[in-house]
């Protein structure tokens, strides 16, 4: 209740901050200032302020596209100086955020799917003063490492989510795909499934920058064991491809997969897929850039010191035509 309490003040804080006074002045200062941000404009008068985020995203991952959708908006409102650098490898990736500390930003958002690599990185920033702020991946990491909150999806309760949506579906065994080595989201995902699921979990490790490869180690898996019902990739581009092995298998196993896209959205119409989990991801880019501007603008903090959850949210063939208009704006 915490978490779902912490989630909704943050909501509210950034409505009032959109708001800026409406309260004295009626709805015409709301409507400018929702019209300043769309068009581009800044709705506040702060300082022009700096803020990096460095993720660990690769080249062409659909799912930072989105995060950064809603950081370059609520940058905009924001008045906010916005950079963005990625790097797959968690030791480029501490050097980036490295690099932000010694450009003397005014604020930093990091995602630490491999949070042993950051540990230097971020006590470099807390050494600067630099108030730092984690999303989507390192929460059981981040108030150790010094960050004012993290923001994002609680990956282990995700992923009893879908054990549960599986138990519902009756399904009796399900087997996970693991895309990138040594990513604890991804592991606590799995780990949730496991929790909740009645049936049997396997995991499959693969690598998934070799699409091609993804699918024959999914049809190979899929051959030599008729009993599984149910794959469950981590990330939406992986959705289409497990539906590919399982075709080449002959399998009549269903696949489910975290995050979301267009392709996603679509396969939920003609029920290629059976359900997606959204973690929401232009809400873990607005509100790490919002946060940022509150604390240093009106040192207000969201969330206690406990998680800001943007998910998980269950989405099923109902729910795909509500939200794919806003896939294919890019900001789900």
């Amino acid at each position: 209740m915490r978490r779902i309490r912490a989630a909704a003040a943050a909501l509210l804080l950034v409505v009032s901050a959109a708001l800026a006074g409406c309260s004295s002045t009626g709805g015409k200062r709301a409507e400018e200032a929702r019209d300043a941000a769309v068009s581009g404009k800044a709705a506040v008068g702060t300082p022009r302020w700096k803020i990096a985020m460095v993720s660990h995203s690769g080249e062409g991952d659909t799912f930072w596209d989105i995060v950064q959708s809603g950081a370059k908006q609520a940058a905009v409102k924001d008045n906010i100086d916005f950079h963005y650098s990625h790097d797959k490898e968690a030791g480029r990736q501490a050097q980036l955020v490295k690099a932000a500390v010694d450009s003397d930003v005014d604020g930093l958002i990091v995602s630490l799917a491999k949070p042993d690599a950051m540990k230097g990185a971020l006590a470099k920033a807390r050494k600067a003063g630099i108030p730092v702020v984690t999303i989507n991946s390192g929460q059981e990491k981040s108030k150790e490492y010094g960050a004012l909150a993290h923001i994002g999806q609680d990956e282990e309760i995700a992923g009893e989510a879908v054990g549960r949506e599986l138990n519902e579906r009756g399904r009796k065994k399900a087997l996970c795909l693991l895309h990138e080595q040594g990513n604890v989201g991804h592991e606590e995902r799995c780990r949730g499934v496991r929790k909740t699921f009645d049936g049997e979990v396997r995991n499959l490790h693969a690598d998934g920058t070799n699409m091609p490869g993804v699918e024959s180690s999914l049809e190979a898996e899929l051959q030599s064991d008729r009993d599984i019902d149910t794959i469950v990739t981590l990330g939406a581009p992986f959705a289409p491809t497990a539906v590919k092995a399982a075709e080449g298998a002959g399998s009549t196993a269903e696949t489910v997969t975290f995050d979301l896209n267009d392709q996603v959205v679509k396969g939920l119409k003609d029920k290629s897929f059976g359900f997606a989990v959204d973690q929401q991801p232009y809400l873990q880019g607005y509100e790490a850039v919002d946060l940022l501007w509150l604390e240093r603008y009106n040192a207000n903090m969201l969330g206690g010191g406990e998680p800001v959850l943007t998910g998980p949210q269950i989405l099923t063939k109902k729910d795909a035509s509500t939200v794919q208009k806003y896939t294919k704006r890019g900001t789900r």
